[in-house]
C-alpha cells in the first residue's frame, strides 16, 4: 500500500504555460512536502523543472518527484510509425505502474488529456472550460474556475485536488550550477552595470513589436547606464543581430538553452518583451518587466507577481490566430512609450 499520495501533473509545454502552471505547483508543494508529484513534459522544457540528470528532489529539482517524458510534437510527424507507438506504448506503461490517486490537466488541450487518461487513475481533474472544449469530456472532475489570469486559474485548480485554499507563491526554479558559472564568466565584465535583458521574439508574427523600435528602446538603455543583451530563441537570431546592429555593436547577441537563461534572467535588473516565455520567465523570477502587449489579452496571461508595466493599445483585440504581420494596435506602442514606462516603473522600484 502506498504511505504517501501520488499525484501526476500533465502540463506538456511550452515555456510560458509551464512557468503559469509553476506557482500553482509550487504552493502545492509548500501544503504537502510528503507528497509524490510528478510532471509528464515535453523534453525540451525539462530544465524548467529540473536540471537534466537529477533524481532527488532539492534546489535542482524543488517541485517534483519525477518526470515522464512526451515529445508530441515528435509524435504528431508520425503517429502510426513504429517508433511512435513503441513510445507512447512505454509512456502509458510507465505512468500505470506508477498508481496515481490523482492527474491534475492544467493544459486543457486533447492531447494532454489523453495522456492524463493514460495513467489509469480514478481521478482526472481539469477545467469546466479548458482550452479545447472536447478535453473536459475526458476529465472526472470538472473545475468551475473564477480568476481572470491563467496562473489563478491554476492555483483553484490545484487547491481542488484535496481541498486545500492555495493563495499565490513565488514559483521555484531548479538552479544549474554549470549555468549559473556560465552566467558569471558572461558578465564578469559588466561591473555594476545593471543587465537590461531584450527578448524581440514572441512565437508568431501577430505578437512581436518591430526590431527597430526594440533597437531604439536598447540605445535607450545603454544611455540609461544598462548593459544590454537580447536574447534570441530558435529561428530568431536576425531578430537579434538586428538589435545589436542598431546599437552600433554595443548590446550583446545571446543564445542560450533554458538553463543558461533562467540564469541570466536571475541577474536581470530588468527585462523588455513582448507576450512571450522569456518575459513570463522573468515574472517567474521577480523581476521587473516592461510587457508589450498586442492581440493576447495582459488580464489572462500578462505580467504577474513581480513589478511591471504593461504597454497595450485600447485598440488591441484579443486573437489567438496566428497572424504573419504585426497586430495593428501593437504598431501605435512607440520606443518612447517603453522607455517611459521603463523610468516610471524603475523610479517606483527606488523610491
Amino acid at each position: 500500500m502506498q504511505s504517501k499520495f501520488h499525484l501526476l501533473v500533465v502540463r506538456l509545454g511550452a515555456m510560458g504555460d509551464i512557468l503559469h502552471a509553476l506557482p500553482a505547483m509550487t504552493a502545492l508543494r509548500q501544503a504537502h512536502p510528503d507528497w509524490q508529484i510528478d510532471w509528464v513534459v515535453e523534453p525540451r522544457w525539462q530544465a524548467l523543472l529540473a536540471v537534466p540528470g537529477t533524481t532527488e528532489r532539492g534546489p535542482q529539482m524543488p517541485i517534483v518527484d519525477r518526470l515522464h517524458f512526451a515529445p508530441t510534437k515528435d509524435w504528431r510527424k508520425g503517429p502510426l510509425s513504429r517508433k511512435t507507438i513503441g513510445a507512447v506504448s512505454g509512456l502509458r506503461k510507465q505512468l500505470k505502474a506508477a498508481g496515481y490517486e490523482a492527474v491534475i490537466d492544467v493544459q486543457g488541450a486533447m492531447r494532454s488529456s489523453l495522456i492524463a487518461r493514460m495513467a489509469g487513475s480514478p481521478r482526472v481533474i481539469g477545467e469546466s472550460s479548458p482550452r479545447e472544449h472536447a478535453a473536459r469530456l475526458l476529465f472526472s472532475e470538472h473545475v468551475a474556475t473564477k480568476g481572470a489570469h491563467v496562473i489563478e486559474q491554476g492555483i483553484e485548480l490545484a487547491s481542488a485536488i484535496a481541498g486545500d485554499s492555495l493563495q499565490w507563491v513565488s514559483p521555484m526554479l531548479p538552479v544549474d550550477l554549470a549555468a549559473e558559472a556560465w552566467c558569471d564568466r558572461l558578465l564578469a565584465s559588466s561591473g555594476t552595470r545593471p543587465i537590461a535583458l531584450i527578448n524581440p521574439g514572441a512565437g508568431w508574427g501577430a505578437k512581436c513589436w518591430p526590431v527597430d523600435r526594440y533597437a531604439e528602446v536598447a540605445r535607450g538603455l545603454i544611455l540609461r547606464g544598462f548593459r544590454v543583451l537580447v536574447n534570441a530563441g530558435p529561428r530568431e537570431e536576425v531578430m537579434a543581430d538586428a538589435i545589436v546592429k542598431g546599437t552600433s555593436g554595443n548590446s550583446i547577441p545571446l543564445s542560450t538553452t533554458v538553463e543558461q537563461l533562467i540564469a541570466i534572467t536571475r541577474r536581470a535588473a530588468l527585462c523588455v518583451a513582448g507576450d512571450t516565455g522569456p518575459l513570463h520567465l522573468a515574472c517567474a523570477l521577480g523581476r521587473p518587466v516592461i510587457g508589450i502587449f498586442g492581440p493576447t489579452d495582459p488580464s489572462r496571461n500578462g505580467p504577474f507577481g513581480t513589478r511591471f508595466k504593461v504597454l497595450r493599445s485600447p485598440t488591441s483585440k484579443r486573437d489567438h490566430k496566428r497572424r504573419p504581420e504585426p497586430e495593428a494596435g501593437l504598431l501605435t506602442i512607440r520606443p518612447e512609450d517603453v522607455l517611459r514606462a521603463t523610468d516610471e516603473l524603475l523610479t517606483e522600484e527606488n523610491a
